[in-house]
């Protein structure tokens, strides 16, 4: 049974209330922290684009083609194409002889509004390399060169390199390949379900490395996550949550659509996977602080962020307040 996360008031009258469940597992892979149901079925959307880099790194595409560590982290990311963001993407097809017709994702404009703005005022038209999860698919199709695989339906699920990635991420999560759900994501790839608890301990592998017993897989989760940390801003982008997390180094954090969010935490040996069943990303930040704050997380200025993002107080467009957000929920210690 899914338990409230988060209230928003207005006017002291309760407006919303956003369900869903979060759980937290140790470095054995228990489950440690929970609230609602800690094995719910969700798809990981875009939370699983460390995983489908992971093949990148494995076969050395990156390092084949010479990828700087800004380019290695917008291969995981679900970039805003803000101008930083263009810049590093271009010098990838640059680097590898990719061109932006051997994309699948649909042509469209920059998830960033001030990106928009100014290509529609100098009327310029929408790109595939606009589409935030084009960094992946540059990546993929980066293996498809390396490896030799057809670039043609590389992102099928019988495709070679997507196999590969099914078969990891059910390595790391601990969970049999036969059973991860497949869906289509919005981008045209594959897409993965399976319980929280699952995708909490394919998390718990990014933290702690140590944990990976394939020495090749270990040595690419090792290389992703440094740059996940060193250019986080390739991993999201302006004042995103994820971009926010990812600037404390003790923290491998990435989200995906429909409230689904991840993140492990190298010290403390745990990791947290929550699913919003609203579908809403605005409650993430709140959701993660009041986690943090829960198991007493010592990095103080990584909350703070995190209610910048989602303040308590909600202010309308002048700027007044006129209500607030609570987190409502306690994570239950196993």
């Amino acid at each position: 049974m899914e338990v409230k996360l988060v209230k928003e008031f207005r006017g002291g009258i309760e407006e919303c209330v956003h369900t869903g469940h979060i759980c937290g597992v140790n470095d054995r892979g228990e489950i440690q922290y929970s609230a609602g149901d800690p094995n719910a079925i969700t798809f990981l959307r875009s939370a699983g684009k460390p995983f489908q880099a992971i093949p990148v790194i494995r076969h050395g595409a990156d390092a084949k083609f010479g990828l700087t560590d800004a380019e290695g982290a917008i291969l995981v990311g679900s970039h805003r194409a803000e101008p930083f963001h263009v810049e590093v993407l271009e010098s990838i097809m640059k680097k590898t002889g990719i061109g932006e017709e051997r994309l699948i994702c649909h042509p469209t404009y920059p998830l960033s509004v001030y990106a928009t703005e100014n290509l529609l005022r100098e009327q310029k038209p929408k790109r595939s390399i606009y589409h935030n999860c084009s960094g992946k698919h540059l990546g993929i199709l980066a293996l498809c060169e390396t490896m030799g695989y057809s670039l043609d339906g590389y992102g099928e699920p019988d495709h070679p390199a997507q196999q590969e990635i099914l078969e990891t991420l059910a390595y790391l999560a601990h969970y049999p390949k036969e059973k991860i759900g497949l869906g289509t994501d919005g981008c045209g790839f594959p897409v993965f379900a399976m319980p929280l608890q699952a995708l909490a301990v394919a998390y718990l592998k990014l933290a702690c490395p140590d944990l990976i017993a394939n020495p090749e897989i270990r040595g690419a989760v090792q290389v992703i996550v440094h740059r996940m940390n060193k250019h986080y801003e390739m991993v999201a982008g302006t004042d995103r949550i994820c971009s926010n997390l990812l600037m404390d180094p003790n923290i491998v954090a990435k989200g995906g659509a429909k409230g689904v969010y991840c993140f492990g935490l190298k010290k403390e040996r745990l990791a947290f996977a929550l699913k919003v069943l609203d579908g809403s990303e605005d409650e993430w930040p709140i959701i993660v602080a009041s986690i943090l704050e829960q198991i007493g997380y010592e990095n103080r200025a990584t909350i703070d962020r995190m209610y910048g993002l989602t303040p308590a107080d909600i202010r309308n467009d002048n700027g007044r307040t006129i209500g607030r957000n609570q987190p409502v929920f306690t994570l239950n210690l196993q």
